[in-house]
């Protein structure tokens, strides 16, 4: 899997009015199952500037795009897949995933995000919560990049 590339994804930390982040409980796993939770994320098109990617990311995966970019990682932030996974999620092309990460002001309301609206729902349920209590409520892979995460954007985090 070494010599496989990395897909390029944007991943948002999209940030309410009290300085909570929205978090998406992943479709198809079973209810209560440890590690399910994660921030809207998803891969960029060709060609495509990765800040109009995680504006397109948010409205196909909580329904709507009502959101301003206040911050973002200086790098990219990548993660390996486990093998079996990455064989069913990327039918074997990619050995993972390089992403670009923004900070986004939420300028909704809650009554505005919807899971349903894409025909292949990336989340099940939706909360806020603290960025800094993310990395322990996503899979084990992906760790190390929301822990960057959390630092980077602490500054937008509720105190």
């Amino acid at each position: 899997m070494t010599d496989l590339p990395y897909r390029p994804n944007v991943g948002a930390a999209l940030f309410n009015a009290e300085g909570l982040v929205l978090i998406g409980r992943r479709a198809g796993l079973p209810l209560g199952a440890p590690e399910s939770w994660q921030m809207p994320q998803g891969g960029i098109d060709p060609g495509e500037d990765p800040a109009v990617a995680v504006l397109r990311e948010l409205r196909e995966e909580i329904g709507t795009d009502a959101a301003a970019i206040i911050g973002e990682y200086p790098g990219w932030l990548t993660y390996d897949i486990p093998a079996e996974a990455a064989r069913a999620s990327f039918k074997g092309r990619f050995r993972g995933q390089t992403q670009k990460w923004f900070a986004l002001r939420f300028l909704g309301r809650d009554t505005d995000i919807a899971l349903d609206r894409d025909d292949h729902p990336e989340f099940a349920a939706w909360r806020w919560a603290r960025l800094s209590d993310l990395p322990a409520l996503v899979v084990t892979f992906k760790r190390p990049v929301y822990e960057a995460v959390a630092r980077e954007f602490a500054k937008f985090e509720v105190k």
